[in-house]
Order: C-alpha cells, then sequence, then structure tokens
C-alpha cells in the first residue's frame, strides 16, 4: 500500500522540522515547503494527498496559496496561524480549508485533525451509487461530481464530504452530530459552526435562491435534511 503524501508548507524551520519527524515515524511520506511559490510547485509534482498551510509565508498571503491550489487540486487542507482572529478563520475556510489549526498547537490534536482530513479525502473518492438529479444541479455519487447549468461544480472534499452525507439519506433528517462525526471526525461532535459555515458555501453553490434553499434545509436545533 502506498504512502499517504502530506505536503507541509510553512517558513519556520522547527515546525517543518517537527512534523517531517512525527509524520515520518507514523508512515506518511512528507514533502516540505518554505514559501508560497516552492508550495505550488511541490504540489503540481507531487500531487499530495493531504495540505498542511500556513498562513503567514514570506512571498505570498496563505489565503492567496490556498486559492491557487484549490483551482485545480481537491486534496484536504489544514490551515495553520499563529493568528487567532475568528474572522481569518472563516476566510481560509470560505478560500477552501477543510480545518483550521491555531498556533502553537498539540502534536496529538494535530495529527487527530491530519487523520480526519486524509479520511475525508478517502470518502471524497469511494462511492458507487447512482445520480441524483434537481430541479437545480446534479449529484454524480459515483462520478463525484456535481454539475449546474450544464458546468461541472468544484467542491473542496469537506463541502463534498457534506453534501454526499446528506444526499445519501435524502428525505431523511441527518442530526447535527452524526454529520460532525462522519465528515471530521468523533472529535469534532460539538463543532456546530463548521456545518454553518460549510452549509452556507454548499448553498450559494448550488442553490438558485440561496437565502430561501429548496434542496439543502435546515432543521432548527436538530440537524439537516436533502430533499430532492
Amino acid at each position: 500500500m502506498s504512502k499517504i503524501k502530506v505536503l507541509v508548507i510553512d517558513d519556520e524551520p522547527q515546525i517543518l522540522r517537527a512534523l517531517r519527524i512525527n509524520l515520518s515515524v507514523r508512515g506518511y511520506e512528507v514533502i516540505t515547503a518554505a514559501t508560497g511559490a516552492a508550495a505550488l510547485k511541490a504540489a503540481a509534482e507531487q500531487r499530495p494527498d493531504v495540505i498542511v498551510l500556513d498562513l503567514g509565508l514570506p512571498d505570498m498571503d496563505g489565503i492567496e496559496v490556498l486559492g491557487g491550489l484549490r483551482g485545480w487540486l481537491t486534496a484536504p487542507v489544514i490551515v495553520l496561524s499563529a493568528r487567532t482572529d475568528s474572522a481569518e478563520k472563516v476566510d481560509a475556510l470560505d478560500a477552501g480549508a477543510d480545518d483550521y489549526v491555531t498556533k502553537p498547537f498539540g502534536m496529538d490534536e494535530f495529527l487527530a485533525r491530519l487523520r480526519a482530513a486524509v479520511r475525508r479525502g478517502a470518502a471524497a473518492s469511494e462511492t458507487d451509487e447512482p445520480v441524483i438529479e434537481t430541479d437545480s444541479f446534479t449529484v454524480d455519487l459515483a462520478a463525484k461530481k456535481v454539475i449546474r447549468n450544464g458546468a461541472e461544480v468544484h467542491l473542496t472534499p469537506t463541502e463534498w464530504g457534506m453534501l454526499e452525507m446528506l444526499v445519501r439519506n435524502r428525505g431523511k433528517l441527518v442530526g447535527r452530530e452524526e454529520l460532525l462525526k462522519e465528515v471530521w471526525g468523533q472529535a469534532y461532535a460539538k463543532e456546530t459552526h463548521y456545518l454553518r459555515v460549510y452549509l452556507a458555501q454548499l448553498r450559494r453553490k448550488l442553490e438558485d435562491d440561496p437565502s430561501h434553499p429548496r434542496h439543502l434545509l435546515t432543521e432548527a436545533g436538530m440537524g439537516y435534511r436533502f430533499e430532492q
């Protein structure tokens, strides 16, 4: 079985070294980059399975790097940042990040988040089910694609994971904890703000009128439902 490739992008040598050692000893193949330009080049050449991205890079803003990656790469991205501003977290998630870890971080927590990201990436590429059509968009679970107005809609692995869970349970209420555990992992069962951010992103991308959704519905205080 081939090793999972992790691209770590950070300009702090001690963090690169710590992550390289901790990930390598756990069987990951680690690629490192200290600048945005090097990161984009490494991602194109190495095609990593998961990316760890520091926002404070010397040559370009991390959000800019994220935008460059998200244009063509679907691998999960975990953002690292010393900044704790919640608005910046939302900016990173909106730009396509799958998770956000604030420095300094505990290695055990980081590794748990990495494992969850890897699971989401794998889940987004292992399905074989039919095509689900609505009058606004079409979900092809086998091809892992969403088509709207004749064009493919680009979804991040986390957005896809959330949509897939709802579509597979179409017509049924999916509880908030259940959705968080399935898409993000057991450690995230209480992080309900994640759901609000990602559901808003999915509605913007898929619903004809995101403020009055017809397919991606919220059941207040309980969870979410996909109606075909």
